[in-house]
């Protein structure tokens, strides 16, 4: 993986991971929105949900638009999308060890008792 791919990763899943921020995008998804609107629903000051904006700027996850004296926040695509594509990438290998996995319990569940008895430790007789 290149690593300006590997920067943009770091930034989206690094905003991703505070849950005020992946409110603030859940809202985002409805419209944009003003830093007051997106602010409302949650009991921490401007400054704390401007930083969190920053974050999410920075991973270019939102966008400031300029409408007159308003500055909507837009939600953008790319970088959840690059996220979602990394993720993506990793499905054939889990789905391999699934597969894997659930051949190995049909297995035991095929197997006789007699089988599991012949294979179970010897008990000591008191």
């Amino acid at each position: 993986m290149n690593t300006q791919l590997s920067d943009r990763l770091d930034a989206t899943f690094i905003a991703l991971a505070d849950p005020t921020r992946r409110a603030i995008l859940a809202r985002l998804t409805r419209g944009e929105a003003s830093v007051t609107e997106l602010a409302e629903p949650f009991a921490i000051s401007q400054p704390a949900i401007s930083k969190h904006l920053r974050i999410l700027e920075r991973a270019g996850l939102i966008t400031v638009g300029q409408d007159a004296q308003r500055r909507p926040r837009r939600l953008e695509g790319k970088p959840l999308a690059e996220a979602s594509a990394w993720l993506e990438s990793y499905r054939a290998s889990w789905e391999a060890n699934f597969a894997r996995l659930d051949r190995v319990l049909e297995e035991l569940q095929h197997k006789t008792p007699a089988a599991r008895r012949a294979r179970a430790p010897k008990r000591a007789k008191r």
